[in-house]
């Protein structure tokens, strides 16, 4: 009988069909089942858990945003034997070596709106936490933790697992990486870009120049403009008058078609146009000239047609062979978008 592994994927609403197409795609045996339509998802593979995280990481899927291992599993009882069992399962794994005095744990809870249950995800936390303190004097912490418990509620079931960060590709509850909104903020498109300077390990600060392409209303040419850069910030449209008199931003009040830019200008490029796909990519591809070799680019891609793995691959297909893909992946704060990361050749 084939041993299966059980984890729980999450994708952004709507996209968890195309998330498991490119697991199948590494794993074509895999089994799912649905926890939370078009989102979160249970997937088993026939495989060993060290090589199946292995795969997992070197060919990420672009829409699976988080994975976690499911150990155990419960039947919900809706009573407070539901935290007795966690807190057996934690016990259990402290006497057999899997976590150590000292560590920094992370405890993720995470319950589904449909989970009828007495008890909130903070209590848990509280619970395990408690253990983990009082018992060997282990460090409970929200990030950079030397390993995650994980516990996901379900209309029927409670199941756990534990794990190092990385192997869950995000080291945030479900992937969903929260930024404290900021008084003077322009747009929450900042969002995306503060996501992508963390998820793909990026330092914008030891960038000099940056091009922003359909930069209006500047929620990205701030945060660009924050890390030091001198930014040139191309849309008709009007930017923000916060951004009024910042001696390291030009602004080119014209469309991106209609400038004319130096040669290897720039060594960071990012767009984040609301424009059909493909034009947006003629256009990035039209300037890339201004772009130093090595130089990097941030791009998101309009997924406004439902043909997603098409868009991409059109997509690359216009800027190829100039700029190179280091990573596609749809994000926390993308929504019918993902952000491609590149680099000139």
């Amino acid at each position: 009988m084939t041993h299966l592994t059980t984890y729980i994927g999450t994708s952004n609403h709507g996209f968890a069909q195309y998330a498991q197409d490119e697991i199948r795609k590494l794993f074509p045996l895999t089994k799912f089942t649905l926890l939370v339509p078009t989102e979160v998802f249970i997937f088993e593979v026939p495989e060993g858990t060290e090589d199946m995280i292995t795969t997992l990481k070197e060919q990420e899927p672009m829409f699976l945003r988080h994975v976690q291992p499911v150990s155990q599993d419960w039947d919900l009882s809706r009573t407070d034997a539901d935290v007795e069992h966690l807190k057996a399962w934690l016990r259990e794994a402290i006497s057999t070596g899997l976590i150590s005095s000292g560590d920094k744990i992370a405890t993720q809870v995470r319950k589904e709106e449909r989970a009828d249950v007495p008890y909130a995800p903070f209590t848990i936390k509280a619970a395990l936490d408690e253990i983990l303190v009082s018992e060997i004097q282990a460090e409970p912490v929200v990030r950079y933790a030397d390993q995650i418990i994980s516990v996901y509620i379900s209309a029927k079931k409670l199941f756990v697992g534990l794990s190092k960060p990385a192997d869950n590709l995000s080291d945030w509850s479900g992937g969903a990486i929260r930024f404290m909104k900021e008084e003077d903020q322009i747009s929450r498109a900042k969002f995306k870009l503060l996501e992508a300077e963390q998820r793909f390990g990026i330092d914008f600060s030891v960038a000099r120049t940056a091009l922003d392409i359909g930069a209006a209303p500047g929620g990205w040419t701030s945060l660009l403009l924050e890390r030091g850069l001198r930014v040139t910030a191309i849309d008709p449209a009007s930017m923000s008058p916060r951004l009024q008199g910042n001696p390291l931003l030009t602004v080119l009040k014209k469309n991106a078609g209609d400038v004319k830019l130096r040669e290897n200008e720039f060594d960071l490029l990012v767009c984040d146009m609301s424009w059909d796909p493909r034009q947006m990519g003629r256009l990035v591809a039209d300037l890339l000239y201004s772009l130093q070799s090595g130089g990097t680019a941030i791009i998101t891609v309009k997924l406004m047609h439902k043909k997603p793995f098409q868009t991409v691959r059109d997509v690359l297909k216009i800027l190829e062979p100039t700029l190179f893909l280091l990573k596609a992946k749809q994000l926390f704060h993308n929504r019918e978008e993902l952000t491609l990361y590149l680099q000139k050749s």
